[in-house]
């Protein structure tokens, strides 16, 4: 009986596999990824990456999300605060004479506090009318204050304090310790210095991406950019604002690997082999290590028909990982947001299935026999 069981399955798995039959899997194939239906029009570019030609696909056009290329470079401002609309002036006039206009016998100075620049960069003092001080430094608007009041008070003396309003402030959004407005000290205010009135960047976020918005333009760089290199430290202008937030750039990873999940960029750039490692790995037993692949689309203002640049919209890099050639390919193969990881399937993991479900058939009949021979 053993022996009739045994050949009937084996019968079974051998019409299973002329068939065709449909047995269960995780991934693709990578014949069945490449075929076309019809090779004389394809409908994608598919390329082998190689050590060769790793320096051409390396100059091609990127694709995504990329940050860096619009960040403004450092400059230098000027050391002092500049008066802007919105800002609120305490004036304080001093007066020795007896008879003065602006002051009485037991004061020898009065205090016009909370004058606030007006939208056409002036402020109103009593007896002269109005003063334009936007765009001054507070001792430069002293002087004119004062100029304009020796006019009618000859011995009269000023100073002048300034409380910065928003519109001479920054916003840090978020992403930092102590979010908020931060009246700028000077004209020389830039942004590593904004973080570190700012408490720092949390240091829970993966990746930190800084944007800076100003004037209905938006820049974004890397935190790490940012840091490292001293000519990206932008100066800062009244009413822009900084965002830090987590990269949200993305890469997908699919197939026989170990995870199939969308994936952060943990840094600025990763190569093909790391963006197989944050999926897990190939899974060992179902993966093909010869059909690993990398599908992009490229938009079509970016295709070429001279070889510097993708002749088709939809392009698949395949990479045969089991040799070396492969292997350092896709060490310098970068991986760009919105790309496709494909770990494809080995052809003989359908075997495999079915291999372990006859093996599984045999376990059960023999176990059945066990118990009829018992009684």
């Amino acid at each position: 009986m053993l022996t009739f069981s045994r050949r009937f399955i084996a019968l079974a798995a051998s019409l299973a596999l002329l068939g065709g039959c449909a047995l269960p899997r995780g991934a693709a194939v990578q014949s069945e990824i490449l075929s076309q239906p019809d090779k004389a029009h394809p409908s994608f570019q598919v390329i082998k990456v190689s050590r060769a030609n790793m320096p051409l696909i390396a100059s091609w056009p990127r694709t995504g999300p990329e940050m860096d290329s619009n960040w403004l470079g450092t400059s230098t401002g000027v050391n002092q605060s500049v008066i802007q609309t919105g800002d609120l002036l305490e004036v304080r006039i001093w007066d020795s004479q007896e008879n003065s206009l602006l002051t009485n016998g037991s004061e020898k100075s009065t205090i016009l506090p909370g004058i606030e620049v007006g939208p056409n960069g002036a402020i109103f003092l009593p007896y002269v009318d109005e003063v334009f001080v936007r765009g001054l430094s507070p001792n430069v608007a002293r002087q004119r204050i004062q100029e304009k009041l020796e006019t009618i008070v000859p011995t009269a003396q000023v100073q002048v304090s300034l409380t910065e309003g928003r519109g001479n402030a920054i916003e840090m959004v978020g992403g930092v310790s102590k979010p908020g407005s931060f009246p700028m000290p000077s004209r020389n205010y830039k942004i590593l210095g904004l973080f570190a009135d700012a408490g720092g960047i949390s240091t829970s976020l993966k990746n930190p991406l800084v944007r800076l918005i100003r004037q209905g333009a938006t820049y974004e760089i890397s935190a790490r950019t940012l840091m490292q290199d001293a000519r990206y430290n932008t100066l800062l202008l009244p009413g822009d604002t900084v965002v830090v937030e987590e990269d949200y750039r993305t890469f997908t990873g699919i197939g026989a690997s170990s995870r199939q999940t969308l994936v952060n960029f943990p840094k600025e750039e990763i190569n093909a082999l790391e963006a197989l490692s944050l999926v897990g790995g190939l899974y060992d037993v179902r993966a093909d290590p010869t059909g690993v692949m990398v599908l992009r689309e490229y938009s079509p203002r970016q295709l070429r028909s001279d070889g510097s640049a993708p002749n088709m919209q939809q392009v698949v890099f395949t990479f045969d990982l089991t040799s070396a050639d492969g292997l350092f390919a896709a060490r310098k193969f970068q991986i760009y947001p919105d790309d496709v990881v494909l770990a494809t399937e080995s052809p003989m993991a359908g075997l495999q299935t079915l291999l372990s479900i006859v093996n599984t058939g045999v376990s059960t009949t023999q176990r059945t026999v066990n118990v009829a021979n018992a009684f």
